[in-house]
C-alpha cells in the first residue's frame, strides 16, 4: 500500500474496508484515511468483478448477447434487457408491437419495485434494523414468483427480445399482479412507520453526507440519487421512451420535506420508497390499457443492422442505463459501451467522505445503492 503513504500525515491511519466487507454491496474495497473515527477520505478501489462483458459483445450476435445483459446488473435485468433491445431496434429502425411495449413497462416497473425492496431492506439492515429487510424480501419473493410464471426465471430473466418480448402474459397473470399491488401498497406505509418512527435509523441518515444539486449533476449522478438532491429529472417523463408518455405518475424529488437536508442519506431512502408507489400506479394503468396483438415484431433470422451508431437509454432502478452501440453491418456489434449508474455514484463517495465518521460510510454506500458488477462489467 505504499502508493497511499507518500503524503500521509503522521497522525493518519490507513485502514482497509473490504474487499469482502459485508456492507459494501459486492466485492468492493475502500481505502480509509482516518484520524481516529473521522475519515480524511475514503478511496474506492474497483475491478474485482470485471468480466469483460463489453468485449464479449463483440464476439456474439445481437440476439445472443441478450442473456449477458442480465449479468451487467443482476438486480435490474429487465432494464438492461430493454436497453440492449432498444439500441438494436433503433439501428434497424424496427417498430415494436404495442402489446410488447406494455409488457415491457409492466415487467420493468415490477423489477423496479423488486430492486428497491432489496435496496431499502439492505439500508435498514446495514444500519442495524433487521425487520424491514425481512418485510421487503417477502414482497420481492412474490414478484420473483410472478416473473418465474412469465418467463421461467427469477433473477436473470432474458425476457426481452429484439423487436418485443419472449412470452405473453399467462392466463390470470394480471389479476395476480393487481392482487399483489393491493397488498404491497399497504406494506409501503408500514415500512415508512418502521423507519420514520425509529429514532436510531433517522439519526444514522438525517443530514448525513448531503449532496447539493450542483455537485450531483457535476459528478453525473442519476436516478434516485440525483432526484434526492433536488434535481427533478426522470427519463420516463422528460425523455419518454416505449409507452411511458401514456401514463400518469409523479417523480419524487428530495429536499421538500421538513426533515433532513436535500441529498442526504434520508432523502436517498425516501425517494426510493415513494418510487415504489409510483411504479404501482404505472403498472395498474398499463394493465388497464394493455391492447391485444403480437408480442414480437418480424425480424430477419440473421440480424444485421446497417452501418451506424446509436445511444439508447432507459430509466433503470438506479437511474440511466445507457448503451452506445456501433454497427459495421455484420451480425455482431463492432463496439458496445455501457453507461453505468453505479460507477458515477461510487466516484462521488471520495468527494463527500472527508469529515464523516467511519460508521457513516456504511450509510453512504447503502443509500448510494452501488452494485459492484455494474461498475466493473
Amino acid at each position: 500500500m505504499s502508493e497511499y503513504r507518500r503524503d500521509q500525515p503522521r497522525d493518519e491511519i490507513i485502514l482497509n474496508m473490504g474487499p469482502h466487507h459485508p456492507s459494501t454491496h459486492g466485492v468492493l474495497r475502500f481505502v480509509l484515511h482516518t484520524d481516529g473515527e473521522i475519515m480524511n477520505k475514503a478511496v474506492p478501489d474497483v475491478g474485482y468483478l470485471h468480466r469483460g462483458l463489453e468485449k464479449i459483445a463483440e464476439g456474439k450476435t445481437y440476439p445472443h448477447f441478450m442473456p449477458y445483459t442480465d449479468r451487467i446488473n443482476y438486480l435490474e435485468a429487465m432494464f438492461t434487457n430493454q436497453a440492449w433491445a432498444m439500441a438494436v431496434e433503433r439501428l434497424m429502425d424496427l417498430e415494436v408491437p404495442r402489446r410488447a411495449e406494455f409488457l415491457r413497462v409492466i415487467t420493468c416497473e415490477l423489477n423496479r419495485i423488486a430492486n428497491h425492496c432489496v435496496t431499502l431492506g439492505s439500508i435498514s439492515m446495514d444500519l442495524g434494523a433487521y425487520t424491514p429487510f425481512v418485510y421487503l424480501l417477502r414482497e420481492r419473493e412474490i414478484i420473483n414468483d410472478l416473473f418465474e410464471e412469465l418467463c421461467g426465471n427469477r433473477l436473470t430473466f432474458n425476457y426481452m427480445r429484439i423487436g418485443g418480448v419472449s412470452a405473453d402474459a399467462p392466463e390470470g397473470w394480471f389479476d395476480k399482479i393487481l392482487k399483489f399491488l393491493d397488498k404491497f401498497d399497504k406494506v409501503t406505509y408500514e415500512l415508512r412507520s418502521l423507519i420514520s418512527g425509529n429514532e436510531i435509523l433517522l439519526n444514522r441518515m438525517l443530514d448525513i453526507a448531503p449532496t447539493c444539486a450542483e455537485d450531483a449533476v457535476a459528478y453525473g449522478l442519476v436516478g434516485p440519487n440525483l432526484r434526492a438532491s433536488g434535481v427533478d429529472w426522470d427519463l420516463r417523463r422528460d425523455q419518454p421512451y416505449s409507452v411511458y408518455s401514456e401514463f400518469k405518475f409523479d417523480v419524487p424529488v428530495g429536499g421538500k420535506g421538513e426533515r433532513g437536508t436535500a441529498g442526504d442519506c434520508f432523502y436517498r431512502w425516501d425517494v426510493r420508497e415513494e418510487e415504489m408507489r409510483q411504479s404501482s400506479r404505472i403498472i395498474r394503468q398499463a394493465i388497464e390499457k394493455i391492447p391485444e396483438g403480437e408480442i414480437v415484431a418480424k425480424v430477419p433470422r440473421k440480424i444485421k443492422p446497417p452501418v451506424g451508431e446509436v445511444y439508447s437509454v432507459v430509466e433503470g432502478a438506479r437511474g440511466e442505463i445507457g448503451v452506445y452501440l456501433v454497427s459495421d453491418g455484420s451480425d455482431k456489434p463492432y463496439r458496445a459501451k455501457w453507461r453505468s449508474s453505479s460507477f458515477s455514484a461510487l466516484s462521488m463517495i471520495e468527494y463527500i467522505s472527508p469529515g464523516l465518521m467511519i460508521a457513516d460510510l456504511v450509510a453512504v454506500i447503502s443509500t448510494m445503492d452501488t452494485i459492484a458488477p455494474e461498475m466493473d462489467r
